[in-house]
């Protein structure tokens, strides 16, 4: 992984749940089959009502048609990101879709532990509320080494809490990876 990442900004609201991230209706795809899996990428945040977006002009769609990847790679949530039923296949999606980062007010704990413990994104939390800050569709750029997020698109930085060991598990590929890498196991 880099220590600079770029990409446009998906925007949320508060209280963003997994069944709204991936219903459960779309759980019945295998994750080890790889045409399967991008189902997972495809049906990410297709559930999210209009009141939770965050956006004012309305929700925009993450994926666009048949696609299974977003062009959208950083998204910006407030409070208690990830509620709800504990599945992981949440985190999983979102990476399949192409998120490389959560930036959010906070995190539902299982949420945060899936998504570092299974590898699959980078759970940053801001020192400030961001998603009332941010709009979807902004340039964004996240710097893992200063724990600082840009938006380009304003010309504002905002500071971001530090990661501590959490990116390294993330950049081995998830906890068992990192603990082989680092003679734990």
């Amino acid at each position: 992984m880099e220590n600079i990442i770029k990409g446009k900004a998906y925007v949320l609201g508060d209280n963003i749940d997994t069944d709204q991230i991936i219903p459960a209706e779309h759980l019945v795809y295998s994750t080890s089959d790889p045409e399967e899996l991008k189902k997972y990428g495809h049906f990410a945040l297709s559930s999210v009502p209009i009141e939770k977006a965050g956006l004012p002009e309305g929700r925009k769609t993450f994926i666009v048609g048949d696609n299974h990847q977003s062009e959208y790679s950083i998204i910006i949530g407030g409070s208690n990101f990830g509620c709800g039923s504990s599945r992981e296949h949440a985190p999983l999606a979102l990476q399949v879709a192409g998120t490389k980062i959560i930036v959010a007010e906070s995190y539902a704990r299982i949420f945060y532990r899936n998504s570092v413990d299974g590898g699959f994104l980078i759970p940053f939390e801001g020192n400030e509320k961001l998603n009332d800050k941010i709009k979807t569709g902004d340039e964004l750029e996240v710097d893992l080494a200063s724990n600082s997020l840009k938006n380009i698109s304003s010309g504002k930085t905002y500071q971001l809490r530090p990661l501590g060991s959490v990116y390294d598990i993330v950049k081995s590929g998830g906890i068992f990876n990192y603990a082989r890498e680092n003679n734990m196991i």
